[in-house]
């Protein structure tokens, strides 16, 4: 549908997002739906490596929430869908990478959206917030996220305060990866993206599945989890294909093929 918020483009293993819904982008129950409906189907195909997610247009990666559809009668607690809002912070099983491209202001559920990726990049003249408090509500995901991913004090100070940011001060407190040229941002990810499409996908899955849980869990249950092959990525990778492809390539002194089986 060319009607639809959400544009889907597929490359060789790399499937692109955009967030396209004027003016600025925001989420709605539907949109969100939609989302996950993409990354789950992301998730499930084979054929599929790695994912950019980015906003439509040049001003507005995302602002979040539609405050507009909220006041229509969008419940802020209704069904986002299966990936939970904007598809991916709670879809389950999501061991493949994820960049972002954040292509202008990002705040609120969109800077929650950003933060749910694995990478993230930035046109230099993006912004980011939390201005949720300025509306009376919390900012759920990023109150369990930020704290985590940057200075305790730097996040508490967006959380309480809804202070913007720019690219420059996001990648000095690790926020994102790396700031780009708004021209240069999208070949950029797209590069990134086919670097990793080129990787060893079980890898990737079994990174994913430890990272997400050593989240919760202390070191030790973490490593003993691993040598017992209890993460099922993790049993799966070490009865592989690609396993054995690893090894031999590195004696043949050769670029490994793999197969993500």
């Amino acid at each position: 549908m060319t009607d639809s918020p959400i544009k889907t483009e597929t490359r060789g293993h790399v499937l692109e997002v955009t967030l396209d819904r004027p003016k600025a982008n925001a989420i709605d129950l539907k949109t969100s739906r939609l989302m996950g409906e993409v990354f789950r189907d992301f998730r499930d195909d084979d054929n599929l490596r790695v994912a950019i997610i980015t906003g439509g247009g040049d001003k507005f990666f995302c602002p979040g929430w539609d405050l507009k559809a909220a006041a229509d009668g969008d419940a802020v607690d209704g069904d986002y869908g299966v990936g939970g809002f904007g598809g991916i912070q709670e879809l389950r099983d999501l061991n493949k990478p994820i960049i972002a491209a954040v292509n202008g202001i990002c705040c609120g559920g969109g800077l929650e959206l950003a933060l749910g990726a694995d990478i993230i990049l930035a046109a230099d003249h993006a912004q980011f917030a939390l201005p949720e408090i300025n509306s009376g509500t919390v900012a759920d995901a990023a109150s369990v996220k930020l704290p985590k991913r940057i200075p305790y004090h730097i996040a508490m100070e967006m959380l309480l305060t809804g202070r913007w940011i720019d690219a420059e001060e996001a990648a000095r407190w690790g926020m994102i990866n790396h700031v780009h040229s708004a021209d240069t941002l999208m070949a950029e990810a797209r590069a990134l993206a086919d670097k990793l499409a080129g990787g060893p996908p079980l890898v990737y899955a079994a990174l994913k599945e430890i990272v997400r849980d050593a989240e919760g869990s202390d070191f030790q249950t973490v490593m003993n989890k691993i040598a017992r092959r209890q993460y099922p990525t993790v049993d799966r990778l070490y009865s592989s294909e690609d396993q054995l492809e690893g090894a031999r390539a590195f004696a043949e002194k050769r670029d490994p093929v793999w197969k993500g089986r």
